[in-house]
């Protein structure tokens, strides 16, 4: 996958990271406000790794790409995980020197690191080849890599203010344009309601946790639907997560259970609407939808919601990397845009409470929305995109800088 185009003056950036979701859609937002600003799309290599969901989410968007081998570093004693350990740092080494193979290549008059194991690889060939590097980082605390190379970063692209990285600039979180154009008017969430197959007549809340699902979120919400059985003025989207949705559903050709099959106590016209999916793309739909959504904290959701403009119950993933999902949350609890809910309070009960008092007030709901409006950046990408170029060596430079 490694697209070598004959380019004289070799690329303009290497974007380095991925992994994840939360990694490789920041990274290709700015990737493509580069090429609005003028750059030309094979003038930027993605330097990403051969595991997760790199390969398949930059293949076909016209971008060189090199896929790096190896894994992150796994948080346990275990024997197995030692060993796994070990063998993760063996795999950083052949990486690295991969990535500084990849840089003197292509020479580029920028490195960008966005998170994740492929750009500590990345980092370390523009350290090695005196390349300025450029860090993105979207949640409210620096990840481990980027902690590590801040101090010899131009400049850090973040999120949210407060960011502790050296010589940050506040740029916000690049979000999918379907996401930045939600429109949550009366007329616009009817809409988006009747395209996802929901009543437009009842109060809907919106919960999941990730493609593969949040365990903890789904046993609540479980127990709070029992609770809400004959509620007749509630509809409940569950978007379960495909690692869990075998407990719903034993026909895996199936990926949606409505409301007349979803649990024995809830559907028809006389009590709760529940819908359960396994998966949902039409994400800009689910927040025009909803009154409020129940989720997880990672940076991606967050400056979703904070660009939608959706009021949460926002349940931090425990033991995360820094506890960056709850720092993530306080962003959007300290307008008032959401309610933070500890993992371990996310039961039945706790959920219900939080969720019943928040219908129970449309005044206030629709004080969150706007608060969480108000955080939302729809010149992410571009003002990225500056921040990159403003750190870039001059074109005559590029050769002279890895000598």
């Amino acid at each position: 996958m490694n697209d070598r185009d004959d380019l004289g003056h070799g690329r303009y950036a290497l974007v380095a990271g991925g992994g994840t979701a939360g990694h490789l859609q920041p990274a290709l937002a700015i990737a493509e406000a580069l090429v609005a600003r003028g750059h030309p799309r094979c003038s930027i290599e993605f330097l990403g790794s051969e595991r997760g969901q790199d390969a398949a989410t930059l293949s076909g968007r016209g971008f060189p790409v090199t896929l790096l081998p190896g894994r992150g570093i796994v948080r346990s004693l275990s024997a197995k995980d030692l060993v796994q350990n070990a063998r993760s740092v063996c795999e950083l080494g052949v990486a690295a020197a991969r990535a500084v193979r990849v840089v003197g290549r292509t020479h580029p008059r920028v490195v960008v690191a966005v998170g994740g194991y492929a750009s500590l690889a990345g980092s370390i060939g523009a350290l090695v080849h005196r390349v300025p590097l450029v860090l993105v980082n979207v949640d409210a605390v620096p990840g481990a890599a980027n902690r590590l190379f801040g101090r010899f970063a131009r400049a850090s692209a973040v999120g949210w203010e407060g960011n502790p990285l050296p010589r940050s600039v506040v740029t916000g979180t690049p979000v999918r344009p379907e996401i930045a154009a939600v429109d949550r008017s009366p007329d616009a969430r009817a809409a988006a309601r009747r395209m996802l197959g929901l009543p437009v007549d009842r109060s809907l809340l919106v919960v999941f946790g990730g493609s593969l699902g949040a365990r903890q979120i789904n046993r609540a919400v479980d127990g709070a639907a029992a609770r809400w059985s004959d509620r007749d003025d509630l509809a409940i989207y569950h978007i379960v997560g495909r690692r869990d949705w075998d407990a719903y559903c034993d026909d895996p050709a199936v990926d949606r259970i409505p409301a007349t099959d979803a649990s024995a106590d809830a559907g028809g016209p006389d009590g709760l609407d529940l819908v359960r999916v396994s998966y949902e793309e039409r994400m800009a739909a689910v927040y025009a939808a909803a009154d409020v959504v129940v989720c997880r904290a990672g940076a991606m959701t967050i400056a979703e919601l904070a660009a939608a403009g959706v009021p949460s119950v926002l349940v931090p993933l425990p033991g995360a990397p820094g506890d960056h999902q709850t720092a993530n949350a306080r962003v959007l609890e300290r307008v008032g845009a959401a309610v933070l809910l500890p993992d371990a309070d996310c039961t039945p009960v706790g959920l219900a409470g939080n969720v019943e008092a928040l219908l129970a007030d449309p005044d206030r709901l629709e004080a969150m929305g706007r608060a969480a409006g108000s955080l939302g950046r729809p010149d992410a990408a571009d003002s990225g995109a500056r921040v990159v170029e403003a750190n870039a060596r001059p074109d005559g430079d590029a050769d002279r800088g890895s000598r």
